[in-house]
């Protein structure tokens, strides 16, 4: 079973990540977080690397109906969206929402899930309108 939802784009990080932010808000995702992996592991390993972002998201109504099946979803909720640099272009990658399904084996987040594989395609789809998809 794939884990991932995955575009890779022809655009420049610093774009690409200013375009998820505006993609996932439309689909009704909020950024709570950002965490800079290469600033990171530059500020305490002194590792180079590409860049490197991870932007929490979160659909509060998704998460909310999750959460009433099971309070320990949360660990699996598909909250996180990577975005990096690839080569020339970049990738973003989302957790696919079926993989708190297919782990918890809780049937009653099949719906939840779907939702969420709607919305997150939706804005991942949006991001290749101009760009190649792989």
């Amino acid at each position: 079973m794939r884990y991932d939802r995955t575009v890779h784009l022809d655009t420049d990080f610093a774009i690409t990540v200013d375009r998820v932010r505006e993609a996932l808000a439309e689909q009704g995702f909020g950024i709570l977080t950002e965490i800079d992996v290469t600033a990171t592991l530059k500020a305490k390993l002194d590792h180079d690397m590409e860049d490197y972002v991870i932007l929490g998201a979160c659909n509060p109504p998704l998460a909310h109906r999750a959460l009433e099946v099971d309070r320990s979803v949360g660990l699996l909720l598909p909250c996180n969206v990577v975005v990096r640099s690839d080569g020339a272009g970049t990738v973003v990658q989302a957790l696919a929402p079926n993989t708190m399904v297919a782990l918890t084996e809780l049937d009653a987040l099949r719906p939840v899930a779907e939702e969420a594989t709607q919305r997150l395609d939706a804005a991942l789809t949006s991001l290749t309108t101009t760009d190649v998809t792989t």
